[in-house]
């Protein structure tokens, strides 16, 4: 079977509604890749639909507030600010993968972000989100700085970005890349026609 990654970054609206439907649409095993955004951005030479015009930040906003409306999930409550910087989030995240708790902690800190409006650039809120996924706050205080950590969280972005990774959520099957959560169902049947021909 061709290994399937999804890869976020949890300041991504449309990183949670991918994640939020994962599981439903792509058979496991799948594997959770945290990335950098901002990287991703620094490498690409792109910047957030979110920090220009004012009416494409609306618009974008309003269109995910309708894809979650279509696909079950609660009302979006928008953090504020949004975007802002997620670096010790995805470096928790980086941590919680190591100890077995990433999508746990995945999942809860989108949901907090996205469904309660917490502002996941704020240690605090971070290490909330570490302790409802079952990890101790204060290792989790210190793995947002490890060197170590830090290391693998670059690493993994410049992995990304050497595949072809330019935006999340993307999931890749195999060799092929699928970018936004609207493409989960096309990365789905890629995945069926590889395995059945």
């Amino acid at each position: 079977m061709p290994e399937v990654t999804f890869y976020f970054d949890l300041g991504s609206p449309y990183g949670y509604l991918a994640a939020e439907r994962l599981s439903t649409v792509l058979p496991e095993p799948v594997r959770w890749q945290p990335v950098l955004l901002g990287g991703l951005f620094k490498l690409t030479g792109r910047s957030s639909w979110a920090l220009g015009d004012y009416q494409r930040r609306q618009a974008g906003m309003a269109e995910i507030e309708h894809r979650a409306r279509s696909y079950g999930l609660p009302p979006l409550r928008w953090p504020d600010p949004w975007p802002t910087d997620y670096l010790i989030a995805m470096r928790a995240a980086t941590f919680a993968f190591t100890e077995g708790r990433g999508r746990k902690f995945t999942i809860q800190a989108y949901r907090n972000s996205f469904q309660r409006g917490a502002d996941l650039s704020r240690e605090g809120t971070v290490l909330e989100a570490g302790r409802q996924a079952g990890i101790d706050p204060r290792g989790l205080q210190a793995a947002t700085r490890d060197p170590q950590i830090k290391r693998a969280l670059r690493d993994a972005t410049d992995a990304a970005y050497e595949l072809g990774v330019i935006g999340v959520p993307t999931i890749a099957v195999g060799d092929e890349l699928f970018w936004g959560d609207d493409r989960l169902e096309d990365a789905a049947a890629h995945l069926n026609r590889m395995m059945t021909s």
